[in-house]
């Protein structure tokens, strides 16, 4: 079986574009605090066939519906805490049977199966996510994020994405929390603001330098931040990745409105190859979307990162 490690030496490669943005444009009901959680419920068949389009697009990687979903996100939203734990496990199920059935149907590219971990921010959906500092304590942090990674582990997917962390005091809490599963493989992307900085404010050097102290932090990156920002970014981060591979998959470029539980402004729905090559030559062993870039996307990416592996 391939391996994460084996797939980043041998990059570029395309992975999944936005799991909710696909559930939308297919005509699933995302309103209310659970997100794409809401669909992993009702209908995880719908899940899994956008999982199924990404990999058929060319995603080496499929990450799982998990993002939003924790005890405590379920137990304010009305739902039974115990009934997130049984949500996190068929999420990484799911991204498995979308990749046997790609295998079946021929597909013959790597599909490893990523297990989504969002920031705490995701589980009180007001945009938290976008700034980070919630005022809990270290160790309320870790418990929190103990408890869902515990789960996941326990489902074995081929790696956690450890994605939109927006601040180093939440990254040094997962940090901690990765030394309970050393034979698993990981990578953390943080949320940005800008060219130079998480969306809490700190260097983003700092942020990436953070990352790598992990073990298994196989590569460390940005995700769910303008497509303008990601090459200052990786360029402000090179001297602290020590080497590791930088993964990215930005949004659209436009701006989340969590008191509307909307986004708002221009963007774009494909990632200019200009722009993409740029993030390869600075790093980028993984590329692909976030909200508002679906698998139409991951298609052209695919074709872009296959003229540029080496």
């Amino acid at each position: 079986m391939v391996t994460l490690d084996e797939v980043l030496a041998s990059g570029p490669w395309a992975i999944d574009g936005g799991l909710a943005t696909e559930l939308e444009a297919r005509g699933h009901d995302l309103s209310g605090d659970l997100w794409s959680a809401r669909v992993l419920e009702a209908d995880p068949g719908a899940v899994r066939e956008v999982h199924a389009a990404y990999f058929r697009a060319g995603a080496v990687v499929g990450t799982s519906a998990s993002y939003q979903v924790s005890r405590s996100g379920y137990a304010r939203a009305g739902l039974d805490p115990a009934a997130a734990d049984a949500a996190l496990t068929r999420s990484v199920r799911l991204v498995r049977e979308a990749a046997e059935q790609v295998r079946a149907e021929g597909v013959t590219t790597p599909l490893l199966v990523a297990a989504s971990v969002g920031p705490y921010g995701a589980t009180l959906h007001d945009g938290s996510e976008y700034r980070g500092r919630y005022g809990l304590t270290h160790a309320e942090l870790v418990a929190f994020h103990r408890e869902r990674l515990d789960v996941l582990a326990a489902a074995e997917p081929d790696l956690l994405a450890l994605e939109t962390i927006p601040d180093t005091i939440e990254a040094a809490a997962l940090v901690e929390v990765l030394t309970d599963h050393p034979g698993l493989p990981a990578w953390l992307s943080y949320s940005c603001r800008d060219g130079a900085s998480t969306s809490a404010g700190q260097p983003y050097a700092d942020a990436v330098a953070l990352a790598v102290s992990a073990p298994t932090v196989r590569a460390v990156g940005v995700n769910c931040t303008a497509p303008e920002h990601v090459a200052a970014l990786l360029a402000a981060g090179d001297p602290a990745r020590a080497g590791r591979p930088y993964v990215v998959y930005p949004n659209a470029g436009r701006t989340w409105d969590g008191a509307a539980s909307a986004w708002k402004g221009d963007g774009t729905d494909r990632l200019a190859a200009s722009a993409v090559r740029e993030w390869c030559r600075l790093g980028a062993a993984l590329v692909g979307g976030c909200c508002g870039l679906g698998p139409a996307a991951i298609t052209e990416l695919t074709e872009l990162t296959a003229t540029l592996s080496g």
